[in-house]
């Protein structure tokens, strides 16, 4: 059971992380976990091109050491890149020193202030050591495409009924999100688009 849109009691109790990007600009920040890969990275590269959209990638360590033509291309293209742990470690599930040396692990690749927890999974802790070096960043609408029990079109109805202005969306560019997230993005781009919306990456200065 999840929430595709995370409720506003929840952000007021963590206003240390960031949620979404306050304001009234039709300004929508598509994000994409657990890359780089080949089978599906280079694809999403190609559709968002296709709107003129920027967005940002929480990649994993060990995909950015396998697929380093793939991250540059991520970089080349204008999108910003996000930290999401060496081998997508659950935070709760891992010692505090471990889970550090992890995270720097991949920070040796992406090189950046902004950092996603796998699974939304971060003990205190972790968080407090986090934020002296990172913006932790999660999301307010939750596309659902890691859901195998759902198909593409539910995915794409969960960020329709759920976007706001301002809103972080969050897609995978996995193997396991592959079918639902060939389904959604293409037609969240284009209704959005259509609306008028800017697909804009996460802008680590401004996060600050």
């Amino acid at each position: 059971m999840y929430l595709t849109r995370t409720p506003r009691t929840v952000r007021s109790f963590f206003r240390e992380v960031v949620w979404n990007v306050p304001g009234t600009s039709k300004d929508l920040y598509l994000t994409f976990d657990d890359g780089p890969i080949p089978e599906v990275t280079p694809w999403v590269l190609d559709t968002l091109a296709e709107y003129d959209a920027k967005a940002t990638f929480f990649c994993i360590g060990a995909n950015c050491a396998t697929n380093p033509d793939i991250l540059e291309r991520i970089r080349r293209e204008g999108h910003t890149v996000g930290n999401h742990t060496y081998d997508h470690l659950p935070g709760r599930k891992t010692p505090l020193r471990t889970y550090l040396r992890n995270v720097l692990r991949c920070q040796e690749f992406t090189g950046t202030r902004l950092f996603r927890p796998p699974y939304m999974s971060l003990t205190l802790a972790q968080g407090r050591a986090l934020r002296s070096r990172f913006e932790v960043v999660l999301w307010d609408v939750l596309s659902g495409d890691f859901d195998a029990d759902i198909d593409g079109a539910k995915c794409l109805e969960n960020v329709l009924v759920a976007v706001r202005p301002g809103s972080i969306v969050l897609f995978h560019d996995s193997l396991g999100a592959e079918e639902r997230v060939r389904y959604a993005l293409p037609r969240t781009l284009e209704h959005f688009a259509k609306q008028g919306y800017r697909f804009r990456a996460l802008d680590e200065r401004a996060l600050r």
